[in-house]
């Protein structure tokens, strides 16, 4: 259906167009009628008007003034201009207003019919137009956060010294070379209300700031800020003054007690897991009130600063937030060492830790599971830590242990494994010689894909791309050592279509080509 509206101070030509159109367009159009240039605007205003037939002279308001108005209203609305006159100015200036035509009286029967086609036509293109701005918008509204989450997991996670992140960042339109990362704290969110503070928080940055946003893990979130560089401050200003609006927006408009971490400002892209650890630690010193804290780097601390490292330890461990274990006790145990503390003192430190931390997963598995946490490893640590001073062995012993304590928290909160990633990793098992694109196993477990892909990386801890990566080339591995298949048999089965791709994948991962694999398989 079309609403048209005609406009015209002579009554005449209103009921003559009215009944050419009512006539011919019986079906397919509702139209209105008005005698003058305000009565135009008031109905437009009221009313989806799609077509306008105006009048040029017209008493008081004329034609082209209330055209003007119109379009300012609804620009997408089709006009076409009426005059008594065939003048070349009068159809000059309409066609400048934007008017889609110009015709002149009388008109006859069959130039309204063609007329009325033509603008319909119109109307249904930008209707078009419209509905697939709308669904781009969507899809990217669904895509982007996806793509900045991973993004920031391939920065900070990655096990590749250099990520590529120029992919992301001609995605996202990044051309300044200079960037920063953020660690953000904030206080209440819960499992139930992370979404909703995500949203919230990413529409109110993405409305004054550019900034890539990763998913929250627990309350903290990473925020990756591209830093543009006037001529006439410097970088660190420039940085400062760009963090410190957006954590002035979020502390106003979100939550007064943000906590925020900030990384010296960078060039070097090869830099990014250093940056984020240096957000985080700022972080790790930033008011429990509140505040924002940039990385400084100066400064030995004393043996009781470092001892709060366990402190804090244990309060990620709490929470099951086993990245931030892992940084905070690798920054320990530097420290530690670092301050050249004698062996026993920090042998006796380490163990009071794992004590304490098996302690606080025991007593969390007894609340939330009514199970105790039992862990072998646990049974051997005073031996361990009475025979062993190698430092590399202590600090990988320390590592695996609290990481399996945070992996049983993280586990035991979710109280059981979650049904539907259940079915998604098995889904992935069953197909993986088919599209594991995230839209095609969303669909399968009828769950759109953005929160499909947080709540994977919640459950998991890790992305959902990563995983099947994963299970991709270990199934490869299976099957370069027990077949004889070829490698290019072998990419199509663990579903790639480009054998060099494949190839580069497997080599990143095992660190031998998947020829190389396989004659070292056979040799041994």
């Amino acid at each position: 259906m079309y609403n048209v509206l005609i406009t015209d101070d002579e009554q005449i030509v209103v009921d003559s167009l009215k009944f050419i159109m009512n006539k011919d367009f019986p079906d397919q159009i509702k139209v209105f009628s008005a005698l003058s240039g305000t009565e135009a605007i008031e109905i437009t205003t009221k009313e989806n008007i799609d077509i306008v037939f105006m009048d040029i002279h017209m008493s008081g308001i004329n034609g082209l003034e209330t055209v003007s108005c119109i379009l300012r209203l609804k620009p997408e609305t089709v006009i076409i201009m009426l005059s008594a006159y065939d003048r070349f100015q009068y159809a000059q200036e309409a066609i400048n207003l934007g008017a889609f035509k110009y015709i002149t009286k009388p008109v006859n029967r069959n130039l309204v019919v063609q007329t009325v086609r033509e603008a319909m036509n119109q109307v249904d293109k930008q209707r078009g137009q419209f509905t697939s701005d709308q669904e781009l918008h969507k899809k990217l509204d669904l895509i982007s956060p996806m793509v900045e989450s991973d993004f920031i997991y391939s920065c900070i996670f990655s096990n590749e010294k250099n990520t590529d992140v120029s992919t992301f960042f001609e995605y996202f339109n990044i051309t300044e070379s200079h960037w920063c990362f953020c660690c953000l704290e904030l206080p209440g969110v819960t499992t139930e209300n992370q979404f909703q503070v995500y949203s919230s928080l990413r529409t109110l940055l993405n409305s004054h700031c550019k900034c890539l946003l990763g998913s929250f893990m627990s309350n903290r979130l990473v925020i990756f800020f591209p830093i543009s560089v006037p001529e006439e401050i410097s970088p660190a200003e420039a940085m400062k003054n760009e963090v410190n609006r957006a954590f002035n927006l979020i502390a106003i408009n979100i939550s007064q007690k943000v906590r925020a971490g900030v990384s010296v400002i960078q060039q070097d892209t090869s830099l990014m897991a250093q940056s984020y650890n240096q957000a985080l630690e700022a972080l790790n010193h930033t008011d429990k009130n509140g505040g924002i804290e940039y990385y400084s780097g100066e400064g030995t601390e004393s043996l009781e600063q470092v001892e709060n490292y366990g402190e804090r330890i244990l309060g990620r461990l709490g929470i099951g937030d086993g990245a931030g274990v892992k940084y905070l006790t690798s920054e320990y145990l530097n420290h530690l060492y670092g301050n050249g503390s004698d062996l026993n003192k920090i042998k006796n430190l380490l163990f009071e830790l794992l004590i304490r931390a098996r302690d606080i997963t025991n007593n969390l598995s007894n609340t939330l599971q009514k199970t105790s946490y039992t862990n072998e490893a646990f049974d051997s640590i005073f031996s361990f830590f009475s025979s062993c001073s190698d430092r590399a062995q202590i600090e990988d012993f320390v590592q695996q242990r609290l990481f399996e304590c945070a992996s049983h928290v993280t586990k035991i909160r979710s109280k059981k494994e979650n049904p539907v990633i259940k079915k998604v990793t098995q889904y992935v098992q069953d197909n993986l010689s088919k599209d594991l694109s995230l839209d095609v196993v969303a669909q399968n477990v009828n769950m759109s894909s953005f929160y499909l892909s947080k709540l994977f990386k919640e459950e998991t801890g890790e992305t959902f791309i990563n995983y099947v990566t994963d299970r991709r080339l270990e199934k490869s591995s299976q099957l370069l050592r027990e077949t004889e298949k070829s490698i290019k048999e072998i990419t199509a089965d663990v579903g790639y279509n480009d054998q060099n791709y494949f190839s580069k994948l497997f080599k990143n991962k095992y660190g031998l080509s998947p020829t190389e694999y396989r004659n070292n398989t056979e040799e041994k």
